[in-house]
């Protein structure tokens, strides 16, 4: 289960894995209050899609189809995630005041979408080149 919050929101046991996912450090949060397992600043958008967004300069709606296709481009970014996400809970945290409209919202849908693809394989077992009983 993947879940996000704010970076400050306190930890809570069943966070499970907390990584940060801002490229920036949460103003006036000590390292020690955050309680977290891994930063990943290459998870977060690029400095000029989270600029514009930040200025106003984009819906939501196309900074997550942007932000989106910088997931797509880069999935030495979050396939480690996946993985973590499959034992257990899995917490991003992030700054934003927008608890609905922010890219640990984007990347957690993006995470799901990719747990759901990768699921149980359809494909049949190849036994090409072995006797048939």
């Amino acid at each position: 289960m993947i879940h996000c919050k704010r970076a400050y929101e306190p930890p809570a046991p069943d966070d499970g894995h907390r990584v940060l996912v801002d490229r920036l450090w949460p103003r006036n949060r000590r390292k020690e209050t955050l309680a977290l397992d891994d930063w990943s600043k290459t998870l977060a958008p690029s400095n000029e899609l989270r600029r514009a967004f930040k200025a106003g300069e984009l819906t939501f709606e196309s900074f997550r189809e942007a932000y989106r296709w910088e997931l797509a481009s880069h999935p030495e970014h979050w396939w480690p995630l996946l993985d973590i996400a499959a034992r257990g809970p899995l917490t991003l945290v992030y700054a934003a005041r927008d608890e609905q409209h922010n890219n640990a919202q984007v990347l957690a849908e993006w995470l799901e979408d990719e747990l759901e693809r990768r699921g149980a394989p359809t494909s049949p077992t190849c036994y090409a080149g072995e006797p048939m009983a």
